[in-house]
């Protein structure tokens, strides 16, 4: 799953050197913690949040295999 978000968002960014990601597991939720540069923050999220969006249900679908659910946050 991981390589699946940063195949998704390295080539978005200007800086992909900067993108991280960070995961938190609990009992019955995978939470993944995306942080890009601020300057590609907008080309992350997209006008009015459809490629987070979009990224979010690719990520959705990918992890609705797993018995745990799949939640991905954004963060500066």
């Amino acid at each position: 799953m991981e390589d699946l978000i940063i195949a998704i968002v390295k080539p978005l960014v200007d800086y992909p050197e900067d993108v991280l990601l960070q995961i938190e597991e609990t009992d019955s939720t995978v939470f993944y913690k995306l942080t890009v540069k601020k300057e590609d923050m907008g080309r992350v999220i997209g006008k009015q949040g459809r490629i987070a969006k979009s990224i979010r249900t690719l990520v959705y679908a990918a992890g609705a295999k797993n018995a745990k659910k799949v939640r991905l946050e954004i963060i500066e």
